[in-house]
């Protein structure tokens, strides 16, 4: 039996024992394997525009205070967006207004998440852009008229962006990295999000403007064609 008898061999094996149980598990420190790691640069970024734009959309239902207070109100503002201007609140009804403050607290910290997630696993500084269909969707609500106006519109509108990112979401979910669960947590998270503000905004629909059958989709969405359009469709409306 081979024997060990001189002490800088039983330091020899102890630093080799200890070094095995000491071996740290995988764990979510490193970028995606294959073409998971593609997938999730793609889809941190995308995620990071869409929810940019969400900003200037809740900014201009909630309206902007350029000095935020320890109040609590119903006439409380979001911080303000750098490159757009101060706005007034263009909603009137404090369901609206309280949705759109809610989603911009919320998409503001979702976005400074999804920067660490890219800077962390991939060594990527992503800034916010805005794409086209933002810019389409903002384009709507600025042209609307304050009030009733603007709160149709703003229902109609923000359904539909929220409604643009459910697929992508599952998609988050089914196949990101498997050691990413922080991120595909975040993606569950956003998900029932989006669907719970849906349904609300369409009983709004429903209570105030008589719309009972509005979806956030078009006609041909939901079989792989994706037209290009700031809001959904009902009765009347197509």
């Amino acid at each position: 039996m081979n024997r060990l008898r001189h002490p800088a061999q039983w330091a020899a094996a102890a630093a080799v024992c200890m070094s095995l149980v000491t071996l740290p598990a995988a764990h979510a420190d490193g970028p995606g394997a294959g073409i998971t790691a593609s997938f999730e640069v793609d889809f941190l970024r995308m995620m990071i525009d869409h929810h940019y734009s969400a900003l200037r959309l809740t900014e201009l239902a909630a309206g902007t205070d350029p000095q935020r207070n320890g109040q609590i109100s119903a006439t409380e503002g979001t911080s303000p967006t750098p490159g757009f201007a101060a706005t007034p609140a263009k909603a009137t009804l404090d369901d609206i207004r309280s949705l759109a403050r809610r989603n911009n607290r919320m998409q503001r910290e979702e976005i400074l998440n999804f920067q660490s997630m890219l800077r962390e696993w991939y060594g990527i500084d992503y800034q916010p852009k805005l794409r086209p269909d933002g810019r389409h969707m903002i384009d709507v609500l600025e042209q609307a008229k304050p009030g009733a106006d603007f709160n149709h519109l703003f229902l109609e509108v923000f359904s539909r962006h929220h409604f643009n990112m459910l697929q992508p979401a599952s998609a988050c979910v089914t196949g990101s990295d498997l050691t990413h669960e922080e991120l595909r947590r975040e993606c569950r998270t956003m998900w029932m999000a989006q669907i719970a503000d849906i349904e609300m905004m369409r009983g709004e629909l429903k209570k105030h403007f008589g719309i009972s059958d509005y979806q956030p989709f078009r006609k041909h969405e939901v079989m792989g064609e994706r037209p290009s359009a700031p809001r959904g469709r009902h009765t009347g409306h197509d």
